[in-house]
This record gives structure tokens, C-alpha cells and sequence, in this order.
């Protein structure tokens, strides 16, 4: 199939056939406009394809994510995240030399400009992370040169993802009014910003290994997923040839958002809503099965996936080692508990595919190591860093960029005079 044909006030036009590498087909209507004088219309385009490219694929039918052709369950088990940042952006795992290096660079940048802690000061008391870290990535660019210099740019990655977890453990330290904790060259990734997180002056602090562990894993299956609202964000405005750090804190704005990077935070309120109203799961499943109780079952189905979410298929047994090697007992984790018993088992859900996804997890996950309701949203941003800068970094190198600019149907008023005040 090479074109497609589309019939419009009696004229055919032939508009060529695109076929990605995984047989996904795509209809180029980049000239259609130009040819007809007629756009589509797509709102939240659920149906564009608003870009080529070779970094995640996913096929929501059969459950598949893969990062650079590589499944998404071998790179959960056998990578870090640090190789897997490095896959994502460069395209390919890195060898042992390029591995040390990459890790080299990242623990060596980790200290942000002592004059960035002032900026830290003058937020209030409580502001959630979220408005910090937008602020902070942008402010990024006022400490580091703007540059098409490739050298340039490539340090300016080692910073942003080297000094972004410097950033968000210090937004988390300034919201409870603790003293921040620099970063450690003797620890890694992971382990650096759970210290940085829990440590305090008077008190040593050992990083589990398993809370590690965990949080490697977290972030590595955060760390992209194709044209979501954050990277499509970052890409727009990176397609004004906004820099990396402006383009980043768009992506984190986006990211904030409770239909986006907000949904294992919603998870966590509808578990202390159900605890609240004393606990019975079951009423809630069933008012979830009956649309006129107005009750969303956050944390169930995806709007990508049709089967099982392979994120979530991933942590469910991670958490349930981390509850256990914990001993936690919280009332919120036994409800979620048996709400993913009922989902998996009862007829409706499992039919509706409304399985649990990544964000019912990866909450409960987050609760069970520490991680307040706030930091959630941080801690998605701090995962898809590296996958919005592959994004922000492919859309610059390719040279049929353009800036980005969608069409609108327009529906206002047609063309009229004014009128004085006075005879309105």
C-alpha cells in the first residue's frame, strides 16, 4: 500500500502511506492542506502521529513496551538505570568503557550552584514540589551557556540528569523545613538521592538495598512512553528552538498535571477516601461497576493499553517485597490490596480489561518506602528525564524540523463592525 485516497467536494487526493518499522501505519497529510485547503481534526490528537521516531514502541493491544527495540521486562531485570538512561538517549546500551563514563560524569555534576539555594530560600514554606522543580530545570539556564555548540549540549545532559535528583531531594527537604543534604560521590544513582532525601545532619542514614533496588526499577519503567503530554510538550516547545532546560521545566509542568503524572497520587487519595469512609472495599468496586454513582476506580485500565499495563505486571512483585521485608502495616495498603484481589479475579473488570496499572502500584510502592503523596509527581519527573531528553534531543537533529504549529477549526463570531460603548 503506497497511498491513500480521500474524497473531498468531488476531488480525490492521493496522500502517501508512511509504515514504521513495527508495520504501523501512518496516512502523511503534511501537503494535504496545501493541495485542498482543508485541515483534520483530531482533538487531543488521539489519532496524529505527530512525529518519526526510534526511541519507545509500544503496542497497547498485546501488552508491549520495548526502549530502543529492547523489552521493557529484560531491562527491568537485567539494566540500571543509569544504562538504560544511556540506551534511551544515545540509542544503543553502552559498553563497559562507555558505561563508566556516563556514570563518572553523572555522580561528578551533581552539586548545583550554591547560588540556587537562595532561589530554594525564597519559596514559602509548603510549595509543592512540582512548582519548584518547573522553576528550578528553567533556572538551570541561567547558571549554564546556551549553545548549538554539540559539546555544549552533551554536557548540558550530563547536568540536567545529574543535577535534577539534587533538585528534587532539595524541593522535598525545603517543603518539610529540614536541612538539605549534599549529594555523595560514593554512592550511586538511586542511592544518592534516597540519601539526600531521608538522611539528617545529626542522624546517620544506610540506604536499604532493597529500597534501592526499588527505585532503580521505578524509574527506569517511568523513564518514556512514546507522545504522552509531557514529551509531546517538551518537543513543541523545543521545536522553537527553546533550549533544553526550558524545554525540560515545560515537560515537568505538563507532567504535573492529575490526568498525567498526577495519577498515583489520585490513587492514594481514593485509598484514604475508601479508609475514611471506613474501609469497605467492596462498596467501592461496586459503585465502580454502576456508572450512575458518578465513582472512578483510579489506578485501573490505561488509555494506551488493552491488556495488562507491563509496568504494572513488573512491580507487582516488587511491592509485595518491600511490604514484606518492611513489615508495614498500613490500612491504605490492605485496601489497594484487595481492590487489586477483586479486579483481577471479578468478571467485569477482567473483561473490561480493567486491570491495575502502573500508577496503582508504583503509589503504593512510593507510600511503602517513605515517599510522601507530594514527591510523587517528582519522582515520575525524575524517571522520565531521560526519556524527555531523548525526545527533546531527537526532534533537534532532525532535519525536517519545524516548528511546531496545529491547525484549528474556527467557530467564533464572523466578521463584524464595531460599535461605540455608548451604543451597545
Amino acid at each position: 500500500m503506497d497511498s491513500a485516497k480521500l474524497e473531498l467536494n468531488g476531488e480525490t487526493y492521493e496522500l502517501p502511506v508512511i509504515v514504521g518499522s513495527e508495520n504501523e501505519v501512518g496516512i502523511d497529510i503534511s501537503k494535504f492542506r496545501a493541495s485542498s485547503g482543508a485541515v483534520t481534526f483530531d482533538p487531543g490528537y488521539g489519532n496524529t502521529g505527530s512525529c518519526q521516531s526510534s526511541i519507545t514502541f509500544i503496542n497497547g493491544e498485546k501488552g508491549i513496551l520495548r526502549y530502543r527495540g529492547y523489552p521493557i521486562e529484560q531491562l527491568a531485570t537485567k539494566s540500571d538505570f543509569i544504562e538504560t538512561s544511556y540506551l534511551i538517549i544515545y540509542g544503543e546500551l553502552p559498553n563497559q568503557q562507555q558505561y563508566d563514563d556516563f556514570k563518572h560524569r553523572l555522580t561528578y555534576h551533581t552539586l548545583i550552584h550554591e547560588d540556587m539555594k537562595r532561589l530554594f530560600e525564597n519559596y514559602p514554606k509548603g510549595a509543592h514540589p512540582m512548582a519548584v522543580m518547573s522553576s528550578m530545570a528553567t533556572s538551570l539556564s541561567a547558571f549554564y551557556p546556551e549553545s548549538d555548540d554539540p559539546e555544549v549540549i552533551e554536557l548540558n545532559i550530563i547536568r540536567l540528569i545529574a543535577k535534577f535528583k539534587t533538585l528534587a531531594a532539595f524541593a522535598y527537604k525545603k517543603a518539610i523545613g529540614q536541612p538539605y543534604i549534599y549529594p555523595r560521590n560514593d554512592l550511586d544513582y538511586a542511592a544518592d538521592f534516597l540519601h539526600m532525601m531521608f538522611a539528617v545532619p545529626s542522624e546517620p542514614y544506610k540506604v536499604s538495598p532493597l529500597l534501592e533496588r526499588a527505585l532503580n526499577l521505578l524509574l527506569i519503567l517511568h523513564i518514556d512512553h512514546e507522545q504522552n503530554c509531557s514529551a509531546s510538550t517538551v518537543r513543541m516547545v523545543g521545536s522553537s528552538q527553546a533550549n533544553l532546560f526550558a524545554s525540560i521545566g515545560a515537560g515537568v509542568c505538563a507532567l504535573w498535571g492529575p490526568l498525567h503524572g498526577g495519577a498515583n497520587q489520585a490513587v492514594l487519595e481514593m485509598l484514604e477516601m475508601i479508609r475514611a469512609d471506613g474501609g469497605d472495599y467492596q462498596k467501592y468496586m461496586d459503585m465502580a461497576k454502576d456508572k450512575s454513582s458518578g465513582f472512578r476506580l483510579m489506578g485501573f485500565g490505561h488509555r494506551v493499553y488493552k491488556n495488562f499495563d507491563p509496568r504494572a505486571e513488573i512491580l507487582k512483585s516488587t511491592v509485595a517485597e518491600v511490604l514484606d521485608e518492611m513489615g508495614k502495616t498500613d490500612p491504605l495498603l490492605d485496601i489497594a490490596r484487595n481492590l487489586e484481589k477483586i479486579a483481577l479475579e471479578d468478571e467485569y473488570f477482567v473483561q473490561r480489561n480493567l486491570y491495575p496499572n502502573v500508577d496503582f502500584y508504583s503509589g503504593i510502592l512510593y507510600r511503602a518506602m517513605g515517599i510522601p503523596v507530594d514527591m510523587f509527581t517528582v519522582m515520575f519527573a525524575l524517571g522520565r528525564l531521560p526519556g524527555w531528553i531523548a525526545q527533546w534531543k531527537e526532534m533537534r537533529d532532525d532535519p525536517k524540523m519545524r516548528i511546531n504549529r496545529p491547525r484549528q477549526i474556527y467557530t467564533g463570531a464572523n466578521a463584524r463592525d464595531y460599535v461605540a460603548r455608548d451604543d451597545r
